[in-house]
């Protein structure tokens, strides 16, 4: 920590409250709208990662790197429909292909099967080499029924999972997202019974040695490991392959069911599964994002004998019934043609995304390091992938501090949290590039123009910082 943690402190609440007035003068209509809104939204929203201090940049369209928003700025945009949209906002070859369907008077919920829903189904399972696979419209409810289907398959109830991953606001979920003072052994929620939260078991990402305790002393009475082989809000890093290779060892051998949650990766750095480039067969995949093509659509994919037991052969056992807007027409054909163009375009889009992001790091880490003010600039991809679209931002205290775990990335006392998700975040907006997580994702709409623009938003950030006395390195 720095050398007075309360004047330190009071240096960073005075540069936030500037940045507040200055994002409030700049947005005006913005917050005319968002006045409005929360007058019947909770919060002005209904989600909560789009509220942020003072109020959210509300949009009045938005296409490639950019949003538009109601004052007429053009913003850079890093979060990109929460990484869903590899190939930037509303790529025309979805749009087209949505604007034909409702043109033919196809597309909105008819109530019976589709055949775009099977179509996108083959495509799927042939890509990440799963057996059966069944649609809903959030990783939510993906990850929430890949756990069902696990317990049920098994007949065991507990469920082990890493500090920090997110895998969805569902019961067993909301355990270990927030570092806390107990580290990622806490609850991050009321109103679920404390049993269900007693059945989930925390480990340590990427630690080897803690997983295999756990598999020592709980292994008997594990459904499942459900693990990110990206991950994701717990500090946007790869596991490695040494990890993810033994967790598949381990739930093998102890009879537990091994889900990758690919919700973030599925797609993401290459025309398949993360886990298929360490070699990582899970006995479940849990996708969403990038599969919808824009569109609410999430999967569970894997093994028949595990997937068939919501289906009748299974005796419908597990109430993974869908809802009405599972297989949507619409969602199913987004998402559908978005696969097909990344399974087409592979040797195009993922080493081009490789190489920028590689440069987009390079260049923001160094636009901070000119200015003295000391940053990680993370998303770097593991040894066995071939390139990573991700970047983060991080703000050690210390140079000497190792930023290889979700539970450094995100301890107060190591790292300025509040930096990252707050004052960052609203000193990029004022240079017109929005981030999440202290920086986010690249799309195939970005350009070398874009990465300069964000470079150059990233030195002036960086001298605010160091105008105000933050960052320095101790």
């Amino acid at each position: 920590m720095p050398d007075s943690l309360q004047a330190y402190e009071e240096r960073r609440r005075r540069l936030l409250n500037q940045l507040l007035e200055e994002f409030r003068k700049r947005f005006p209509a913005s917050a005319r709208t968002h006045k409005d809104a929360a007058s019947r939204l909770v919060d002005g929203v209904s989600h909560a990662l789009r509220m942020y201090d003072p109020f959210p940049v509300w949009v009045k369209g938005s296409h490639g790197a950019y949003l538009y928003d109601l004052d007429d700025h053009a913003i850079l945009d890093f979060w990109q429909g929460h990484f869903a949209n590899i190939l930037g906002h509303n790529p025309p070859m979805i749009t087209e292909a949505l604007a034909r369907a409702l043109q033919d008077g196809h597309g909105l919920q008819c109530g019976v099967q589709d055949a775009w829903e099977y179509e996108l189904a083959e495509l799927l399972c042939r890509q990440i080499g799963a057996e059966k696979i069944r649609f809903t419209t959030s990783g939510t409810l993906a990850t929430m029924y890949s756990i069902m289907l696990s317990r049920a398959y098994t007949g065991r109830d507990l469920v082990l999972k890493v500090g920090g991953g997110w895998h969805g606001a569902q019961p067993w979920g909301l355990k270990g997202v927030g570092f806390g003072q107990a580290g990622y052994q806490g609850n991050d929620t009321e109103g679920v019974t404390g049993s269900v939260l007693q059945e989930v078991l925390i480990t340590s990402f990427n630690n080897v040695e803690a997983l295999e305790d756990v598999f020592r002393r709980h292994g008997d009475g594990l459904a499942c490991f459900i693990v990110e082989p990206w991950l994701g809000s717990g500090g946007e890093m790869a596991a490695t392959p040494e990890f993810l290779r033994r967790a598949r060892e381990l739930t093998a051998q102890h009879g537990a069911v091994l889900i990758l949650d690919e919700v973030i990766a599925g797609f993401r750095f290459h025309a398949g599964t993360l886990g298929a480039l360490y070699g990582v067969q899970p006995d479940l995949t849990t996708m969403g994002k990038i599969i919808g093509g824009g569109m609410p659509v999430s999967a569970v994919a894997g093994r028949a004998d595990i997937m068939k037991l919501c289906g009748r052969e299974g005796g419908r056992r597990v109430r993974f019934e869908g809802g009405t807007y599972s297989g949507h027409p619409l969602s199913m054909l987004a998402g559908r043609v978005m696969i097909q163009y990344l399974v087409d375009h592979e040797q195009e889009v993922y080493p081009c995304l490789a190489t920028m992001g590689e440069r987009l790091r390079q260049m923001v880490q160094r636009a901070f390091d000119d200015e003295g003010v000391l940053v990680h600039c993370g998303g770097n991809p593991s040894s066995v992938m071939p390139g990573s679209s991700i970047a983060t931002l991080d703000f050690p205290y210390r140079r000497d501090t190792s930023l290889c775990t979700a539970e450094a990335v995100n301890d107060p006392a190591l790292c300025d949290v509040q930096l990252r998700e707050r004052v960052v975040k609203l000193a990029f907006l004022l240079e017109d590039v929005f981030v999440a997580h202290g920086l986010g994702a690249l799309s195939a709409a970005h350009t070398e123009q874009d990465l300069t623009k964000v470079a150059v938003a990233a030195g002036a950030v960086a001298r605010r910082l160091k105008a105000a006395g933050l960052g320095e390195p101790h």
